[in-house]
């Protein structure tokens, strides 16, 4: 093991029980819920064993800052530590831990930026909380209205504002415009890295994609009692609804997935009254993906009808295609000799790259799986990503 590769894993070790859970070796690092506060306050620690001030943007995202952080053309850099329900240990964190390792390679070099860096550490990238996926992302930027967020609620009815512990300050243009590029390196969520046999790689693009959530409502009723002709079931205009998203989406060369559902009564003897199931869709164009969400309301709508249910579709987030800055991102393939890909997957680059010049890069995840426990990379290529960050860093903040 080299010597980057062992002080990844010196650090790796300090954050990688926290949230996990035993059972599914899986973590639960929600926004603002303790395992993630807990991380927050590494965080700090981190920043403060490397001099680094913290400033907090009063959205819930920290940045801890490498010069002085009212200078401005500064380079960012980092990620989240929040997870989806029982995630894996890399997505997010791997982005924050390589950050303040790429600064102490820099350092140890004897190399002095001539801009600012700040390594950020965004707020309920993943939705799983609060609903709205890159929250603090959209913001910081102005994507997002302040009021709406504030009023967000997670599962037990706590408003975004609450965990906060305060009103979210909103669009931050004068911060944004302290920053001349935004780097964010990321777990690789998918193969193509393996099948290309190399550890890190330069992202070009962003599928389009989004979250919709199907409200279907019928009636309530005694299952034993009631005769199947008599039935207003919203279950079968529901799973409906899922097949549908599958074929679909399968006819498109899209992607399309129902990974969450929620039931009333939820008894097993009872005929539901209402199903609110959330659908994730994503493609390459987005006019694919209109079309995607159009035709599986349309098929919805047509079995609402036959089952004499009602139907109700809300969009709760939409992200268009993010072409990452190609100056940027050619700059980078060049500098790494590294291959460029696209993804599918939302990240707060995404929404970042509609304000300032951004980029990603991609470390090798043998598995190709994310949002599981079974998402992992080698202390090897977490090193080779550390050294691919540290070298971007040099060229954009101390040349």
């Amino acid at each position: 093991m080299t010597d980057l590769a062992g002080r990844f894993r010196a650090l790796w070790d300090e954050i990688a029980p926290v949230g996990r859970d035993a059972g599914s070796g899986g973590y639960l690092r929600y926004a603002l819920t303790d395992p993630e506060l807990q991380l927050r306050e590494w965080f700090r620690g981190q920043a403060d064993r490397r001099g680094m001030p913290v400033t907090d943007d009063g959205n819930g995202n920290l940045f801890a800052w490498w010069g002085d952080p009212d200078g401005g053309d500064a380079v960012l850099t980092g990620s989240h530590f929040d997870s989806v329900p029982h995630g894996g240990a890399y997505d997010g964190p791997l982005g924050i831990v390589s950050a303040f390792l790429a600064v102490d390679e820099l350092r140890a070099a004897g190399v002095t930026p001539v801009r600012p860096v700040a390594v950020a550490a965004f707020v309920e990238e993943e939705g799983a909380r609060f609903g709205v996926p890159c929250l603090g992302s959209r913001l910081l930027t102005g994507v997002l209205d302040a009021d709406r967020a504030a009023g967000l609620r997670d599962a037990a009815g706590v408003s975004f504002a609450e965990a906060l512990g305060d009103r979210p300050a909103g669009a931050r243009p004068e911060l944004l415009g302290r920053f001349r590029a935004f780097v964010e390196l990321h777990v690789e969520q998918g193969r193509a890295l393996v099948e290309a046999d190399a550890p890190v790689a330069v992202a070009s693009a962003i599928w389009p994609h989004g979250r919709w959530r199907f409200d279907v409502t019928g009636e309530g009723n005694h299952a034993g009692t009631t005769r199947m002709t008599d039935r207003r079931d919203p279950m079968l205009t529901y799973a409906f609804t899922v097949l549908a998203a599958n074929k679909e989406a399968r006819l498109r060369g899209a992607h399309a997935t129902v990974g969450r559902v929620s039931v009333e009564p939820n008894a097993t003897n009872a005929i539901p009254s209402r199903v609110i199931g959330w659908l994730d869709a994503r493609a390459a164009e987005p006019e694919t993906l209109a079309g995607l969400v159009d035709a599986v309301q349309a098929k919805a709508a047509e079995r609402a009808k036959r089952d004499g249910t009602e139907l109700t579709l809300t969009e709760e987030s939409v992200t268009p295609l993010v072409a990452f800055d190609g100056g940027l991102a050619d700059r980078l393939t060049r500098l790494l000799a590294a291959p460029v890909l696209p993804t599918g997957a939302g990240h707060d680059a995404g929404v970042l790259a509609g304000h300032l010049p951004t980029a990603m890069l991609f470390v090798r995840n043998p598995t190709g799986v994310s949002h599981s426990p079974a998402e992992s990379a080698t202390d090897a290529d977490c090193a080779a990503g550390v050294t691919a960050l540290a070298r971007v860093l040099e060229e954009l903040a101390c040349r």
